[in-house]
C-alpha cells in the first residue's frame, strides 16, 4: 500500500479492569490507504470497537504505534488529539452523542465553528438538507426520531469534511428501514468527500459492502498483519 492513511504497528491495548489488567488488542499491525472503505467485523469481546478507537486517538495505545494521516497518534497529548480529530476526522457511533440542550442545526455546526469556520451556519444546514432533514433543523434531538437523530450525528461528521470517517456500529440502534438508509447515507458522503472509512459492524451485509473486511478474534487479526 503505497498511501497508508491509517497505520497501525503491532498496536497494543491493556485496560485495568476489577480482576486486574485485562489485554484487550494483542499487537496489531495493519495498514488503510486513502480512500479505501474497511469493514471491521468479530465476535463481540473481540476488541472491534476498541480498534476503532485507537484509530481516532480515543483510546491511547499501551504498546506500539498508531499513525493517521502521518502523525503519530501516541506521542501527541489530549489537547493536540482533539485538535488533530477535530480538522481530519468524523466519528459516528451507535448512540447518537448528540448534545439534548443544542438543535440539529447547532449540532452540527459546533465542529464547524471550533474549526474557525465563518460559514459554519450556511454548511451545516447544507449539510442536514444532505440527508434529509432541511425540515427538522430547529428541533431538538429528543424531538427527532431515532433515526433522525443518527442523520443528525451522520452530518456532523461528516460537515468538516474529513480525511477519515469512523463508523461504530452506526444502524446498531436502528430498525432495518433506518439502518438501510444511514448505510446508504455513510457510504455516499464518503464516495462525495473521497474519505476514508472504517466501519464496525455486525451485519456480514454491510461488511459486504466496503472493498475490504477484516476479521478480529480476541484481539488479534484474523490470518495476521492486514
Amino acid at each position: 500500500m503505497t498511501d497508508p492513511v491509517i497505520r497501525l504497528t503491532d498496536a497494543e491495548l491493556t485496560l485495568q479492569g476489577n480482576a486486574g489488567p485485562v489485554r484487550i488488542l494483542r499487537g496489531i499491525t495493519m495498514q488503510v490507504g486513502r480512500g479505501e472503505t474497511v469493514g471491521l467485523v468479530g465476535p463481540s469481546g473481540s476488541g472491534k470497537s476498541s480498534l476503532l478507537m485507537l484509530m481516532g486517538g480515543l483510546e491511547r495505545a499501551t504498546g506500539g504505534q498508531v499513525h493517521a494521516l502521518g502523525r503519530d497518534l501516541t506521542a501527541l497529548d489530549e489537547d493536540a488529539l482533539a485538535r488533530f480529530r477535530l480538522g481530519n476526522m468524523g466519528v459516528v457511533f451507535q448512540s447518537f452523542h448528540l448534545i439534548p440542550t443544542m438543535t440539529a442545526l447547532e449540532n452540527v455546526a459546533v465542529p464547524l465553528e471550533l474549526a474557525g469556520a465563518g460559514d459554519a451556519i450556511a454548511r451545516a444546514s447544507a449539510e442536514l438538507a444532505r440527508v434529509g432533514l432541511a425540515g427538522r433543523q430547529d428541533h431538538y434531538p429528543g424531538q427527532l426520531s431515532g433515526g433522525e437523530q443518527q442523520r443528525v450525528a451522520l452530518a456532523r461528521a461528516a460537515a468538516p469534511r474529513p480525511a477519515i470517517l469512523l463508523a461504530d456500529e452506526p444502524t446498531g440502534n436502528l430498525d432495518g428501514t433506518n439502518g438501510q438508509a444511514i448505510m446508504d447515507l455513510l457510504f455516499g458522503l464518503q464516495a462525495d468527500h473521497g474519505a476514508t472509512l472504517v466501519l464496525v459492524t455486525h451485519d456480514p451485509a454491510l461488511a459486504a459492502r466496503c472493498d475490504r473486511v477484516i476479521r478480529l478474534d480476541d484481539g488479534t487479526i484474523a490470518g495476521g498483519a492486514a
